[in-house]
């Protein structure tokens, strides 16, 4: 396995040559290299926090039917510095995912377009993108294609953890009220309390959060604009009807969640500690059962979650509901997003052989690969029943959802991401979904307790109780935080977030009395930090990606 290493002397005479490499024409003849018989193609992956050899059972059938094997490098500890590294030194991998820095190595001519290669190999690549793989290109200016892969082209929501979730046990012992807004939700919390303000002898905690590290992305900055009705845009907010972007702390309503937060930790609703905890003390109380109410995605929590399965408290796991500041918003956890190109993974300029490497990354788009990626190895992992479809036996399924392991050790799933994905909502050939995930499988796996709440509301699934995709409409823009922004733009952000995250804290732990004067000078500050203008170019930016995608 080979490590990204700090230490490496900057080269700028070797990056200047990639460049070099891309814009003179030595790329063009790089991509006419072609080899037969196997190859190790070098990987490196910004997502990757761990050595991922390629001889799982799932690696070693894509090797034989490619020829193709993966030596996959990712940064050390994370390191952030991995790409700058990489085009100082001028030592690029064959395989580049960069996440949302690809805009640099495309600046610094260390990738090469794909346009040829798409037009000349790519059969399975322009059947599984068809029309939306004009979202692959880069700008009106380089309307190249560098990149592909990392996201679903057709997908559907089939599960999710909504706005914000409430013990199955709470809902139950107040006869499953009606919840739709934050007041609804906080009533219930507040008179389960007052009925039990202890749990299995500790005492009993009304909402707890997790805001520590990068997690207040998810569970402070994310409810504020899921409860006004908005979707995931990262840190932004975006019109509909208009494309005008801004960043979300200075949209006029969504002070509605942080208002209200300020009224539970007023009343002793909101655990004190939300904005001190880390993530092992906030999962242990979870585990007790002592957490009525929480507003953070299931795979957040899992480990909590089984260890009140397992220590017989099913029925302190949660429902997922759709709470909105006011019965005038939709919740949006149902969305379209569509498809919005972006992250994706490219060939570098150095590239020992782009021919083999682009056909590689073909034939992971075709049928006969989704289904290995996604299902795993036929007669072992899956089997085909007598009307021609693919199951799964029980122990199977038991297996991968308990096993934290089942990837490593069968390959299933672990190759998925960030290659290209035909999408959860996506059919075979033979009519057969491609991902694993299906509607009988969701609710096989649901939990008594999970059954008697859903069937209290009428409800078959969760996403039953939430709006339908069509009430909701697809976004025009797909999700902005795929986007790769200005360098200007991160840099406010990055100022921006770091400011808001301690001003939120202050705000909401502060006396309510005080609330719209701290609220106040928030948003004069963000102002003075250029957020309105950072606002204006991401609307820009927004613009001209409509009419790219508009070619």
């Amino acid at each position: 396995m080979k490590l990204l290493k700090k230490g490496n002397a900057v080269k700028s005479v070797i990056a200047a040559a990639a460049v070099c490499a891309v814009l003179t024409g030595c790329a063009k003849k790089n991509t006419e290299q072609t080899s037969d018989g196997n190859i190790t193609l070098s990987f490196f992956t910004s997502d990757a926090n761990e050595d991922m050899p390629f001889t799982d059972p799932v690696a070693l059938e894509i090797q034989k039917q490619t020829g193709v094997s993966l030596e996959v490098q990712h940064p050390v500890a994370g390191d952030a510095q991995a790409i700058p590294l990489m085009m100082a030194s001028g030592d690029f991998p064959d395989l580049i995912y960069a996440k949302g820095e690809l805009t640099k190595l495309i600046d610094a001519g260390a990738v090469i377009p794909l346009d040829d290669l798409i037009e000349k190999y790519g059969t399975n690549m322009k059947k599984l993108y068809g029309d939306q793989i004009v979202k692959l290109r880069n700008s009106l200016e380089d309307p190249h294609i560098y990149s592909v892969g990392t996201y679903g082209v057709n997908e559907t929501v089939f599960e999710t953890s909504g706005t914000m979730q409430i013990q199955h046990a709470v809902l139950k012992e107040l006869g499953y009220p009606r919840i739709q807004t934050l007041d609804d939700y906080s009533n219930v919390l507040r008179e389960y309390m007052k009925r039990y303000p202890t749990i299995n002898g500790q005492k009993t905690i009304g909402l707890s959060l997790l805001i520590d590290t990068w997690q207040w992305y998810i569970d402070l900055s994310n409810p504020g604009n899921y409860t006004i009705g908005y979707p995931d845009d990262g840190q932004w907010i975006v019109d509909q009807n208009t494309l005008k972007a801004q960043y979300k702390f200075l949209h006029p309503e969504i002070y509605k969640f942080y208002k209200w937060l300020n009224q539970m930790n007023a009343e002793g609703i909101l655990d004190p500690e939300s904005f001190t905890q880390k993530e092992d003390i906030w999962r242990a109380k979870i585990a007790s059962g002592r957490v009525l109410g929480i507003s953070y995605p299931n795979w957040g929590y899992g480990e909590a979650r089984s260890a009140l399965i397992q220590n017989g408290m099913s029925d302190r796991t949660y429902a997922y509901l759709p709470v909105t500041a006011g019965k005038e918003y939709k919740d949006q956890s149902r969305k379209n997003y569509g498809y919005s190109g972006g992250w994706g993974i490219a060939i570098s300029s150095s590239c020992k052989d782009p021919v083999r490497a682009f056909k590689f990354l073909d034939w992971m788009c075709s049928e006969e690969a989704q289904i290995l990626v996604n299902w795993g190895i036929k007669g072992v992992n899956y089997f085909i029943d007598d009307n021609g479809k693919r199951y799964r036996t029980p122990e199977e399924i038991k297996r991968a959802d308990t096993d934290p392991d089942y990837a490593k050790k069968t390959g299933v799933g672990r190759w998925r991401y960030p290659f290209p994905q035909m999408g959860n909502a996506a059919l075979d050939s033979n009519g057969d979904y491609i991902n694993v995930v299906s509607k009988d499988i969701i609710i096989s796996k649901y939990l008594d307790a999970e059954k008697e709440t859903l069937a209290a509301y009428g409800a078959e699934m969760w996403i039953d109780l939430f709006p339908k995709p069509e009430e909701l409409g697809m976004s025009k823009h797909g999700q902005v935080w795929q986007y790769a922004l200005p360098t200007d733009v991160n840099e406010r952000i990055t100022a921006a977030d770091e400011y808001v995250k301690t001003a939120l804290a202050q705000i909401v732990l502060g006396k309510p009395e005080d609330f719209d004067t701290k609220w106040s000078e928030m948003q004069t500050t963000l102002k003075k930090m250029g957020l309105d203008k950072a606002g204006d170019t991401l609307s820009e930016l927004i613009a001209m990606k409509m009419k790219l995608w508009s070619k």
